[in-house]
């Protein structure tokens, strides 16, 4: 299939590791001059292909400076992929979450997006780009994660259904992708958010990567990868794909049963 992506330029945000490098990786491979933004850039971002830049996106000074050497370095920006996320994610209930915890949170997951899409959109309009935004099935089941980072990521769909109904018809298209449970980084350390995750259902990272899709009733029986979620994108982005705005696609291998 010819998605129609070759010459098309593309940011990335949170770029440097998982979901977002192997977006970029993709993306790359469909011939898509790409700049990858992260805080750290680690040297499997160097390697991918795309031209990497530094910034912290939970500001609005970062997300400033990061769009306008994007902007320098593309000439204008055809493709946006807001996947930066996450933050200081904590295995707590809703009265250990403070006010701090929720606003770097919403910081991290919700603003980041609102301002680089604010950054991007007039090339985009130009261009008659497309925007896809990373999300968590955990916005739909808001149980399974920290309250505060499933509502801000709750709210991420909100944003990009809002954006899809004021921009579509100026020509820009503008989806979600929700992931499920992707392995990832984040299982490499009992410090880092899986691991936690694991100590917290009582067991060690490899026991909990085995045993989790079955309690977690992920249908097809593991986790999600990355080159998996990272399809999705490239496929919303596409010509093929023109159809197609305003829409979530979930990731997650069958756990969110609902119709």
């Amino acid at each position: 299939m010819d998605l129609g992506l070759e010459s098309k330029t593309a940011v990335v945000t949170g770029a440097s590791r998982g979901i977002g490098l192997a977006i970029v990786k993709a993306l790359v491979a469909e011939g898509v001059r790409v700049v990858g933004i992260a805080r750290q850039v680690t040297p499997e971002l160097k390697d991918a292909g795309a031209v990497p830049v530094t910034a912290d996106l939970s500001t609005a000074e970062g997300v400033r400076a990061a769009f306008d050497a994007a902007k320098d370095e593309l000439g204008g920006i055809d493709l946006l992929v807001n996947n930066v996320g996450g933050g200081d994610l904590k295995v707590q209930g809703f009265l250990d979450t403070d006010d701090e915890q929720w606003s770097h949170l919403i910081d991290v997951n919700l603003f980041s997006t609102v301002r680089a899409s604010r950054a991007a959109l007039p090339s985009l309009i130009e261009r008659k780009g497309s925007i896809v935004n990373i999300s968590t099935v955990s916005a739909r089941t808001p149980g399974l994660g920290p309250v505060a980072y499933a509502s801000a990521k709750a709210a991420v769909g909100a944003l990009s259904k809002a954006l899809a109904e004021e921009f579509g018809p100026q020509g820009v298209r503008v989806n979600t992708v929700s992931p499920g449970f992707v392995r990832s980084s984040i299982y490499d350390g009992p410090e880092n958010f899986g691991g936690k995750i694991a100590s917290a259902f009582g067991m060690d990272i490899p026991t909990f990567l085995e045993q989790a899709p079955g309690a977690l009733g992920i249908t097809t029986g593991r986790f999600v990868e990355t080159e998996e979620v990272a399809s999705a994108v490239v496929f919303l982005l596409s010509r093929p794909a023109a159809s197609i705005t305003g829409a979530d696609y979930v990731v997650d291998g069958g756990m969110l049963k609902t119709v």
